[in-house]
């Protein structure tokens, strides 16, 4: 079942939204070389709870910790650890915040320290295609336009998106209907209503879509181990458009 929130609702979870943006405010200058992502889980943990939330992934599903940390290969679902950043590494921070009973949803990529050509690129395509599947999170628009925009947007970076992991509906749970795939035809699928939030989020990759979770039974990673990134964004549908409520201030995340 779709649900379509009342502005109440939706201040509520814009709500939850700014505490996960100054979230990730915090953790983004953090994210350098030697630092370990359980440090970076740690810092995100306490200032969500001073805040007065909850970081939304900690033992949903048996989830161990409060931040999704994937390096390089990794795609989604990495479990922090006494791993230490390097030079040249790119971080993929996924993060959800419950306050007062919602939730949002957001996610970033960030490169360490000097990282190649291609990984800037493919940072920049997968930033440029979230913000092309927001576009179209318009009332009479449908959901596989959005999927659609993602994907031809990637392509045209030559790279590849993440077929088997999607975005999806969120507010009082942290996952709801509906699905969004980062790939797909246009005019399918549920049309986009005023009230509905939804949380964007594409993931690229350098080679084929193709995945594995490791033994841990969280980590995603690509098959071919080439390179992917992550970014997404908690969006409200309005009668103006999207509205992007896990916006961060900090601009220049991009090598």
């Amino acid at each position: 079942m779709i649900h379509l929130r009342s502005q109440k609702e939706i201040t509520a979870i814009e709500y939850a939204g700014r505490i996960l943006a100054q979230t990730l405010e915090r953790l983004i200058p953090l994210a350098k070389e030697g630092i370990s992502t359980k440090e970076l889980d740690a810092e995100a943990e306490e200032f969500i709870r001073k805040k007065g939330a909850k970081p939304a992934f900690k033992g949903y599903r048996g989830f161990p910790a409060s931040v999704c940390t994937s390096i390089n290969e990794e795609i989604v679902h990495g479990i922090p650890s006494e791993r230490r950043l390097k030079n040249g590494d790119l971080i993929s921070i996924d993060l959800g915040v419950e306050k007062d009973g919602f939730f949002a949803d957001a996610a970033l990529t960030l490169g360490v320290g000097k990282i190649g050509k291609a990984a800037q690129n493919l940072i920049k395509i997968a930033w440029l295609s979230l913000l092309n599947g927001i576009a179209k999170a318009r009332p009479g628009e449908r959901i596989s336009d959005i999927s659609h925009s993602i994907e031809q947007t990637a392509h045209k970076g030559n790279f590849s998106v993440i077929r088997e992991y999607v975005g999806h509906g969120i507010g009082t749970n942290l996952h709801e209907e509906p699905p969004i795939p980062n790939y797909g035809e246009p005019n399918k699928g549920p049309r986009i209503k005023k009230g509905m939030v939804l949380a964007i989020e594409p993931m690229l990759c350098m080679g084929s879509w193709k995945t594995e979770v490791l033994k841990d039974g969280w980590t995603v990673t690509t098959k071919d181990k080439k390179l992917s990134v992550h970014f997404e964004h908690t969006v409200a549908v309005t009668d103006d458009g999207p509205r992007i409520l896990t916006l961060w201030k900090k601009k220049n995340l991009l090598q």
